[in-house]
């Protein structure tokens, strides 16, 4: 914040979390700035389209009418208390969360950065779902500016900063989408055309493969890999200590999470099969309907090193190559294809918030089989590419990392009064004042 300047004066607030503020600005509670009010249970109003019904997360539903039409801050009453969310049209909200009608002065918009700085966790509950009273956030001491004026300067000027921040933020965003896409052509491109593109191809006669290699086998899955289920534990024999068990919803990103939930160690000696090894790969046969990439059904991961010797849950299949024909990373590579993705998509079957998947299904597929020596290079390639994939995401999640932690200082610096920008003018004001200046 270097390049801001700070008020002439300061004095002390009286607030622990405040400390000093500018010796003009006041103290005051959030209910002198809005009322807060319940959202309301959404079922009875839910539709198809119409008005927004908002959550902590933002829209996920449609209600047939709205339950305010004024621009608002919405803020968590239990479950995800510390997102405050900007409203500005017509919306309904749900009942873990608050609303607030604006006192009169009072920006929208202003009060949405106030409520970004509020420590949630002073006040919220401890327990597995945090909640805040209306009692608390009502009391909750802000410092700010008496005049009007001085406040929309603030807002402005957030506005602008945190939109140039934002967009630094998307770009960095739409790059580890590219670099995914890339990363997904080459992985495939690799296990089903090869490295080598001078030589001979033929016709597969699968239509998902086109022409592969002359030299390759087109294989059935089912005869190259052998498979077991998860066990289906019973929820009364887990705890806190033991042997780490792995569930379904631990599949995610191509890995798999470690979760806190744990078996008896003697359970390892009476379920065997269930042991997990370093490298196996697991797919989840229960999950989401395909349409909800990031957790649909047959999401696919390898046992990483901290979960080697722990125990695999229900709802989930590991698949192991037969090592005389198939090497293990291959086949990780080969599941990992666009074309394997729209098999399971296709065979996932169930409700509307569920779908499973049939193993004999996920079995029921054709590849094209390179030579294990072929294999092993084409995972080599593959590896080393995605070496590369690797340092450049790390990099743009360190890059979007800096700037939301740049966005959230700047944001808490201008509404504490840290920094002043009263004087503060839109670069495009600037231009347009020079240009009237050389016109003049």
């Amino acid at each position: 914040m270097a390049k801001y300047k700070a008020y002439p004066e300061y004095k002390d607030s009286g607030v622990e979390w405040l400390g000093e503020v500018p010796k003009s600005w006041v103290i005051c509670r959030l209910k002198n700035l809005a009322v807060i009010k319940n959202g309301q249970d959404y079922k009875s109003v839910q539709a198809d389209n119409g008005y927004p019904v908002m959550g902590s997360g933002g829209q996920f539903m449609f209600a047939s009418k709205f339950m305010y039409d004024k621009p608002s801050v919405l803020l968590g009453r239990k479950g995800t208390i510390d997102k405050p969310l900007y409203v500005d049209v017509p919306f309904w909200t749900v009942d873990t969360m608050y609303y607030t009608e604006l006192n009169k002065g009072v920006d929208a918009k202003y009060l949405y950065y106030l409520a970004l700085t509020i420590q949630f966790s002073r006040y919220s509950t401890n327990t597995a779902l945090p909640s805040m009273t209306q009692e608390h956030l009502s009391n909750y001491k802000f410092a700010i500016p008496k005049v009007e004026s001085d406040r929309r300067k603030i807002t402005d000027f957030l506005n602008h900063e945190t939109a140039k921040i934002d967009n630094l933020i998307e770009k960095q965003q739409q790059l580890i989408e590219l670099l995914k896409e890339k990363r997904q052509s080459v992985i495939s491109h690799a296990v089903t055309k090869g490295l080598n593109p001078d030589v001979p191809m033929k016709d597969s006669g699968v239509e998902w493969l086109g022409e592969v290699p002359e030299h390759w086998v087109i294989s059935p899955l089912k005869h190259d890999i052998f498979t077991r289920k998860g066990i289906a534990f019973k929820s009364s024999d887990f705890s806190s200590l033991g042997i780490r068990v792995v569930k379904a919803s631990d599949i995610k990103k191509k890995t798999i999470t470690s979760s806190d939930v744990f078996l008896p160690e003697n359970f390892v000696k009476y379920y065997p099969k269930a042991i997990l090894r370093f490298g196996d790969i697991v797919l989840s046969t229960v999950g989401s309907t395909p349409d909800v990439k990031n957790s649909a059904v047959g999401q696919l991961g390898a046992v990483p090193a901290e979960l080697d010797g722990s125990l695999l849950n229900q709802n989930t299949v590991v698949f192991s190559a037969n090592v005389n024909v198939l090497e293990q990373l291959y086949l990780f590579f080969l599941l990992q294809t666009d074309g394997y993705r729209d098999h399971l998509d296709l065979h996932a079957h169930g409700t509307a918030n569920q779908a499973s998947l049939n193993v004999s299904d996920m079995l029921d597929f054709k590849y094209s089989r390179p030579s294990l020596s072929e294999q092993i290079e084409i995972v080599d390639f593959i590896q080393n590419y995605n070496l590369k994939f690797d340092a450049l995401e790390t990099y743009c999640d360190t890059a979007i990392k800096y700037f939301q932690e740049r966005r959230t200082a700047l944001i808490s610096a201008a509404v504490t009064g840290k920094i002043d920008v009263r004087d503060w003018v839109a670069p495009d004001s600037q231009e347009t004042d020079k240009t009237e200046e050389t016109t003049a």
